[in-house]
């Protein structure tokens, strides 16, 4: 029979190795997740800026150039609105300053004529108050000579009398002189205005030129198309949209974190995220957004702590040189799981460690 005190010792053999057994079970299961306690995560989904493409003007939406899900260049032409009215009113526009071009050609030729009217009045002036100085001279020496009996007092009158005459046709061409410059100043004015014609029908020809050119409507940036919403043929107004897409250089997650872990977030840190449809990959992305004001949990997300009522909202945005290399793989609206550290100086868990997928 075994002694008590072997009785004993076995039964403290056999308790020392169902202990060290259970701390190996232990150590298997919950082991490789010591790490994890200083994780945080949240629900969310794929997201990106989206983009409305609309009508600058209302009219017929002439052709769609781009399908649903195609991959679109920024400044590719995505969709054309009728011109044909705007083609009409830039004919008009250029015939309009085809015709005050014209009226400034006639308003110059009429100035150079003015200009070339004064020169001569001056020239018939100048002649004038020559003829003026000669009659006064004339006359001068005919008083003389009448008044000592050497001359006749006729011939003294008639020389007054032409002193008079020269001196009414110097007055004459003055008046003529000044008319003519106010003839110039007026060809000057119809020259201005002629030429403000033009300016104004060529400022006219190019705003429709512009409209016609923003009639065709460019993407403004590179992305995906995501809607169409109107058609070839169809009447919109302006302003309203015609194409939806997305700018696939601006692609982040959205979730939310209790007050206790978003309160231990900064800007920049390191967020790892797993979709559902395609868990075995792990993506790098930056926190680019932390709420200041905390709002309450929507109903679509959920907690760890599901009586915590009040969340903060953080985004979650991937490398925009990431997203440059899997630009035909990413799709927004892929539900999924934001991880981050609460304590960055703790290390990934092996199974957050960043797997890509190729490109």
């Amino acid at each position: 029979m075994i002694s008590e005190t072997l009785r004993s010792r076995l039964f403290t053999l056999l308790a020392l190795s169902g202990l060290v057994a259970i701390a190996m079970l232990l150590w298997l299961v919950y082991g490789h997740r010591t790490g994890e306690t200083a994780l945080a995560s949240g629900n969310g989904r794929i997201e990106a800026t989206e983009i409305d493409i609309a009508a600058r003007t209302p009219g017929r939406l002439e052709t769609v150039n781009v399908r649903e899900g195609e991959y679109v260049q920024a400044g590719q032409i995505v969709a054309v609105m009728d011109t044909a009215t705007l083609n009409a009113q830039l004919r008009q526009a250029e015939a309009e300053r085809q015709q005050a071009q014209s009226g400034v050609a006639i308003a110059r030729s009429q100035l150079a004529q003015r200009q070339a009217d004064l020169a001569a009045v001056h020239a018939v002036l100048a002649q004038r108050q020559a003829e003026l100085a000669v009659a006064r001279k004339r006359a001068d020496r005919s008083t003389i000579l009448a008044r000592e009996g050497a001359g006749s007092q006729q011939e003294a009158d008639d020389d007054q009398a032409r002193v008079q005459s020269a001196r009414a046709a110097v007055r004459a061409t003055q008046a003529q002189l000044t008319a003519t410059t106010a003839a110039i100043a007026t060809a000057t004015a119809q020259l201005s205005g002629a030429e403000s014609s033009v300016q104004a029908a060529d400022a006219a020809a190019r705003r429709i030129s512009v409209e016609i050119d923003q009639a065709s409507l460019r993407a403004p940036r590179s992305g995906r198309v995501q809607y169409i919403v109107a058609r070839t043929g169809e009447i919109v107004g302006a302003g309203e949209r015609i194409i939806d897409m997305i700018d696939l250089s601006e692609v982040y997650m959205t979730f939310f974190l209790p007050t206790a872990a978003a309160g231990r977030l900064s800007l920049g840190e390191e967020v790892r995220l797993v979709l559902d449809a395609a868990p075995q990959y792990v993506i790098p992305a930056r926190i680019t957004f932390v709420a200041d004001v905390a709002q309450f949990t929507p109903k679509t997300v959920e907690t760890r702590a599901e009586r915590e009522k009040l969340m903060f909202r953080v985004r979650a945005t991937i490398a925009p040189a990431l997203l440059a290399r899997h630009l035909r793989q990413i799709k927004t609206g892929l539900p999924g799981v934001a991880y981050v550290r609460l304590d960055p100086r703790q290390p990934w868990p092996a199974r957050l460690a960043l797997n890509l997928p190729p490109q």
